[in-house]
């Protein structure tokens, strides 16, 4: 085998952009001995390079969707064919020192380009459509007789960057055909036999601005990241579906109360609101940019009892004792859960007789944002564990603290969370929740010795598993909601809405974006100027029974 290494005429940038290095030493190749063929070696070729005055190129080069390198540099090419854009596994691409006049905007169907050579050519504009380039590190335009605009943007400090945001900005295609309507899917018929409240839950992480950067989000225009944008379009969405509970996460402190608050209270909702743990720790303005979860409720038809902040760090912190990795990995998130306890007055129900008219109902209300790094699957975990057992213990005291009116039996309390968990449908998180136990020994867990402090945490009876006394039911399942998170990197669900399945029926809910509109419109992500979060909202119409009707009548098991 003989191994070849081939000069080729790929330009790098330099920190003085009219200054370039006119050799690559990269580009290997590797050439198979008879023998390798003979014995049936497959080559595995990902690049393929084209130089020497070169006027037209084989039709046949872009059915090679494999590729991963072109270099065409150093022909005499004077157009590009618009069939490049099928070459959607380039990485670099190399087309200088050609004749090229302009550019095919297919070129922006490229979007895993990483290095885009256009250096020395006779280019005066470029299509809008590289701005869908986002993972573009080098952009060689050196030698082109480019527009002022164009040149002035490239020449600044990190002149690629505000470059790609430019064209990407100007594109206007982007704003293309907005979605159609998500679908409604009916699941149950209202039980007319019997008193029942029938309401609508939404859960919905809006993406709170601090986020929501070029550097996270390069496939959206920065306009349609702008949080005076976008503030708008969340609001809208909300108001469009006007769900009785609304459960949201990453709601900035500031955007809370002289926005969200403000508006919604117009529409009829009151709301609570908690920032993540680290806002105790800051001055008064750098608290206002702190994001945390909130819950609006319709107040023709609740009225908040008591509200209720879980505060995860400060539980690790009270219980790590036993396990160092309680105060390493666990108390340093500051992520937290908020509970509501809400009455549901009685002109809410249909067909309460007096009598029963005088049973209080409450409903637990839950919204929580669980910490978001994968590598931390074991603090997933133990954060859930915690909120379960908070929130049983709410129910605990309450029944010891409220007076009349509010005394209630807690056994008739039903529980509904809804939250950003951060966890997919097959993680430890979401068995716990779902089964009412996981094993002690979990793989999420990552064998780090957390049973003993979890054990005195939760008052744990078995020796081999952790439970929660809350019957829950998941109201989405994957074959109905793919994803609730869609970005470039990860597209999968980690949104949730749990309710107390012995005493709660779904009537119906909301069903997913068109996959055929976002095939189409060539969305590989969001935010997107339609959609102005990287979630998709949840929604879901509960059943509640009213406590004389459910044999027995709990949420709990006790």
């Amino acid at each position: 085998m003989a191994d070849k290494k081939m000069k080729g005429n790929v330009y790098k940038m330099s920190r003085n952009k009219d200054r370039y290095e006119s050799s690559n030493n990269r580009r290997q190749q590797i050439f198979m001995s008879q023998e390798d063929v003979a014995a049936g070696r497959k080559s595995n070729w990902t690049g393929v390079e084209i130089t020497g005055n070169v006027r037209n190129v084989s039709p046949t080069l872009w059915q090679f969707e494999h590729l991963t390198a072109l270099y065409l540099n150093d022909n005499n090419l004077l157009r590009l064919p618009s069939d490049i854009g099928q070459l959607i596994n380039l990485r670099t691409l190399d087309l200088s020192s050609n004749k090229l006049r302009s550019l095919p905007a297919e070129l922006g169907e490229l979007i895993h380009l990483r290095e885009l050579l256009l250096n020395n050519n006779l280019l005066r504009v470029l299509p809008n459509e590289i701005g869908k380039l986002f993972h573009i590190h080098i952009l060689g335009l050196h030698g082109n007789p480019l527009q002022k605009d164009l040149q002035s943007i490239y020449n600044e400090p990190n002149g690629t960057q505000k470059l790609l945001t430019y064209l990407l900005d100007n594109l206007s295609s982007i704003m293309n055909v907005p979605p159609p309507q998500r679908p409604w899917i009916p699941l149950a018929r209202p039980n007319r036999t019997r008193p029942a409240f029938i309401f609508t839950v939404m859960c919905y992480n809006v993406l709170c601005d601090k986020y929501a950067t070029r550097q996270m989000y390069g496939y959206c225009p920065s306009w349609a990241l702008n949080w005076e944008y976008r503030k708008k379009a969340i609001l809208d969405e909300i108001r469009h579906y006007s769900a009785d509970i609304i459960s949201l996460q990453e709601i900035e402190t500031d955007q809370f109360y002289n926005f969200f608050k403000i508006e919604l209270k117009n529409d009829g909702y009151d709301g609570i609101f908690s920032p993540k743990s680290r806002a105790k720790t800051m001055g008064e303005n750098e608290r206002k940019y702190v994001d945390g979860c909130a819950i609006f409720f319709r107040a023709a038809k609740f009225t908040l009892i008591k509200d209720h902040l879980i505060e995860f760090n400060q539980l690790a912190m009270a219980n790590a004792e036993g396990s160092d990795n309680m105060l390493n990995r666990v108390m340093p998130k500051d992520n937290i859960g908020l509970a509501a306890l809400l009455k549901i007055k009685e002109s809410a129900w249909d067909g309460l007789t007096p009598e029963q008219a005088h049973i209080t109902q409450p409903i637990l209300v839950c919204t929580a944002h669980i910490h978001w790094d994968p590598e931390f699957c074991d603090v997933k975990l133990i954060q859930t564990m915690m909120l379960s057992n908070e929130l049983k213990t709410i129910l605990d005291d309450l029944n010891h603290s409220l007076r009349p009116p509010h005394k209630y039996d807690a056994n008739n309390v039903q529980l509904l969370l809804c939250g950003d968990f951060n966890s997919l449908p097959d993680s430890g998180v979401i068995e716990f929740l779902s089964s009412g136990h996981v094993s002690m020994d979990h793989q999420d867990f990552k064998e780090l010795g957390y049973k003993s402090c979890l054990q005195r945490l939760l008052g744990a009876d078995s020796l081999t598993e952790f439970t929660h006394p809350f019957k829950l039911a998941s109201a989405y399942s994957e074959d109905i909601m793919p994803y609730t998170n869609y970005t470039f990197d990860f597209k999968g669900i980690i949104d949730y809405i749990f309710y107390s399945k012995n005493g709660m029926v779904p009537l119906g809910l909301l069903g997913p974006l068109s996959n055929e509109w976002l095939r189409e419109s060539k969305v590989v992500g969001c935010p997107h100027p339609h959609i102005p979060s990287d979630h998709f909202p949840l929604l879901v119409e509960l059943e509640l029974m009213h406590s004389t009707s459910l044999q027995p009548p709990n949420g709990l098991r006790r």
